[in-house]
């Protein structure tokens, strides 16, 4: 009967009235919607569903609780696997992973097991329901380096274990990349970051905000003179990459991690505060991935005519479907097979436009996607006053160049063994964006559970703990 059951569409706000303000667009379902929706689970004895899910949650048995109406125990079950259920269930790429292998999806639509796990995630918020309660201590301190997924994550896991956690934030703001990166309309700050947050805290972690590791204190120190047995570096990716073509230094060129921070973190759409921020009439955002969307919605939002430039077809677009569909909803202009070439600027020193050179696909590269060639004589150029570069992040510098020893590959990521996160230097780990450069929300906390468990098994095995 099950899978007779079309799936439950999810309600969303208006395209034309959401394009005007910065509110969530998806409202998520309510319990008889969710309740519905998770009676088209089949419960297989062999979940692909969990096979594909990076932080491996029991997907089957909570979404078994939540047909039932038990939301506590829902709740529970997600609890044990993910910190962070309402941000997960928000901005995980789904259709790629857990939804991506359910066996409903052959033949017909998945279950809608990220609504679904939002669902849980935002029940145990508004009943504060507590998951889990804080372990006895055992007596033993980690250090753990940013407060996005990777470092929630792994603080998370550990303060469980009984370790005394403390985590280094550089910025004002506890949250990282989900704080600073991803806007307001596909992640509500205050009603689920700082909520989820405050879940991590109740274990007994603690967050230090204003520190800047490598510059207020080191990785060494921590170790050497704190007193903390190990130190998990989560410091994310922050540092943007730009395509090194004539007039990137114009004014009105700027990195979408510039563009996100001063309206996400900063606040800029937002009238009561201050911060700057520029977008002019007319914007071009240059890449296709997920950040690629965030800056060329929030540019609408903010009264631009916005486009998206990308090299490659739609059909490699790594931006997730939903994304690109809210994107064509809202209107936004995508010129596909298109390369710039120079920005272009006026008499000021101010950006007038892009010039492109229009690609076609040539044969699979490394990564399997087909590369793109130039199309000779096909110039062309698009009039614009902003353009804003969406090209991929690297790790900052700054923690490898002030930690003796600490490996870095030649794109600036931290060298760590995938299944434990060990990096060159004893008793340091790492992982999430830092290691593998910008990646998913949910891969992070993945890396920063595993190594939560080797940071673990390092510590009994160093100490002599049972």
């Amino acid at each position: 009967m099950a899978n007779k059951i079309p799936r439950v569409p999810v309600r969303e706000q208006d395209p034309k009235v959401r394009v005007t303000n910065f509110e969530e667009v998806c409202y998520g379902y309510d319990l008889d919607e969710a309740r519905l929706e998770a009676s088209r689970c089949l419960g297989c004895k062999k979940p692909r569903c969990v096979e594909h899910c990076p932080v491996s949650l029991q997907i089957p048995q909570f979404i078994a609780q939540l047909r039932d109406g038990n939301l506590a125990e829902a709740a529970r079950i997600i609890a044990q696997d993910s910190s962070l259920p309402s941000v997960c269930g928000r901005v995980c790429p789904q259709e790629t992973q857990c939804e991506g292998s359910c066996i409903l999806g052959v033949k017909g639509e998945s279950v809608a097991i990220g609504k679904l796990e939002r669902f849980v995630g935002d029940w145990s918020i508004e009943h504060g329901a507590e998951a889990t309660a804080p372990a006895p201590s055992n007596g033993r301190k980690v250090a753990v380096v940013g407060s996005g997924p990777a470092g929630l994550a792994c603080a998370a896991d550990l303060a469980k274990m009984g370790y005394e956690v403390k985590i280094f934030e550089a910025l004002h703001k506890a949250g990282g990349v989900l704080q600073y990166g991803i806007p307001e309309f596909r992640l509500p700050k205050d009603k689920v970051v700082a909520r989820e947050i405050e879940n991590v805290l109740r274990l007994g972690v603690r967050i230090e905000t204003d520190v800047i590791v490598g510059h207020t204190v080191t990785v060494d120190s921590l170790l050497d003179e704190e007193g903390y047995s190990a130190v998990f570096i989560g410091s994310g990716a922050g540092l943007p990459r730009f395509m090194g073509i004539p007039g990137e230094n114009l004014n009105g060129v700027v990195s979408a991690n510039e563009f996100l921070t001063r309206a996400n973190l900063m606040k800029a759409y937002d009238d009561t505060y201050d911060t700057p921020i520029y977008v002019g009439r007319r914007v071009v955002v240059v890449g296709g991935g997920n950040v690629a969307m965030d800056a060329v919605r929030t540019a609408a939002r903010l009264g631009a005519e916005a486009h998206i430039v990308y090299r490659r077809s739609e059909a490699e677009l790594p931006a997730r479907a939903e994304e690109v569909h809210h994107a064509k909803q809202e209107g936004i202009e995508f010129r596909m097979l298109t390369n710039p070439v120079e920005v272009l600027g006026d008499e000021k020193g101010w950006v007038r436009g892009l010039r492109c050179v229009r690609m076609e696909l040539g044969e699979p590269d490394a990564s399997g996607r087909r590369s793109p060639v130039a199309v000779e004589g096909s110039e062309f150029e698009i009039g614009c006053d902003v353009v804003i570069m969406a090209l991929g992040t690297s790790p900052n510098p700054l923690i490898a160049s002030t930690t003796r020893g600490l490996e870095t590959n030649r794109r600036g990521c931290l060298v760590a063994d995938e299944e434990h996160g060990q990096t060159s230097r004893e008793g340091i780990f790492a992982g999430g964006d830092a290691v593998t450069g910008a990646a998913t929300v949910i891969l992070a906390m993945g890396a920063g559970r595993r190594a939560a468990r080797a940071i673990d098994e390092y510590v009994r095995a160093k100490s002599g703990m049972n």
